[in-house]
């Protein structure tokens, strides 16, 4: 690799930003070449921290950090070096996903609320009255489909929440099937604890074993009483909030340790 100016460093990051490709920036903060800078993208690297051993660690770092969605400094030692350097790794993760599926009421205001907090947002269904512009104006997508066909279409990855509100076996478990055996880092489903116990057996008789099905989270969201369709959004966007974050979703009165989260920290899954 040879060394790059901060500027084209800086275009090229920007053009994986606009092009919606993950990326990281490694920069070393303390130590020998302190200001030295590189761009680590998912098949190259552009720039260099000026040392081979300490550009191939911090592109392994940085790729590690991109799956958690987080940033922060780590310690390298280049080889022939006595002393470590600090090298802060910037992460630049695509943007979680939110896949909604069932074009129903609690959809509305889960797809209105997720865009706010930054999710792409995926609405499917194959039903063409319900899966609409003017129902969902805040979604990225919305798919006329049904959930197989969908699930071609759409690429799951680990930080891809899946959200399944159909209330309709014939919609609900093929989404179930189609997800389960994915990197989503969440799945939730619609539903009372009785409708989720026999959707629990029917997917046994489907073939999905118990490792599986227990990555389920259903019924969906926290149990915070939710009664209105807004309610019930905000109810399962909490509990996508506190896996995110690694906490359990329960009173900040009877918690310990520290009450905020940290912004753009994905607890390790």
């Amino acid at each position: 690799m040879s060394a790059v100016s901060r500027a084209d460093l800086q275009a090229r990051l920007e053009q994986a930003i606009t092009e919606r490709v993950p990326a990281a920036t490694a920069a070393i903060v303390r130590g020998a070449g302190v200001g030295e800078k590189m761009l680590v993208l998912p098949d190259e690297t552009v720039g260099t921290l000026g040392d081979p051993s300490l550009d191939l660690e911090a592109t392994r770092g940085a790729r590690e950090l991109l799956v958690l969605e987080r940033s922060e400094t780590r310690s390298f030692t280049a080889d022939g070096q006595l002393e470590p350097v600090e090298v802060f790794i910037e992460t630049f993760p695509l943007p979680p996903t939110m896949l909604i599926f069932g074009a129903v009421h609690v959809a509305q205001p889960l797809s209105h609320f997720a865009k706010t907090l930054g999710f792409d947002v995926i609405v499917s269904d194959a039903r063409a009255k319900l899966a609409t512009r003017e129902r969902f104006p805040d979604a990225d997508r919305i798919i006329q489909a049904w959930p197989d066909e969908t699930l071609a279409e759409v690429d799951i990855r680990p930080n891809t929440y899946v959200a399944i509100l159909s209330h309709d076996p014939k919609f609900d478990e093929p989404a179930l099937i189609g997800t389960l055996d994915t990197p989503a880092a969440y799945i939730g489903a619609i539903g009372s604890r009785g409708t989720n116990e026999d959707r629990r057996r029917r997917l046994t008789e489907a073939g999905m074993n118990a490792e599986q099905i227990a990555r389920l989270r259903a019924p969906i969201g926290l149990d915070i009483g939710a009664a209105t369709p807004e309610e019930m959004a905000i109810s399962i966007l909490a509990e996508i909030i506190a896996l995110r974050r690694g906490r359990s979703g329960g009173s900040l009165t009877e918690a310990t340790g520290r009450i905020r989260g940290e912004a753009g920290v994905v607890a390790a899954r």
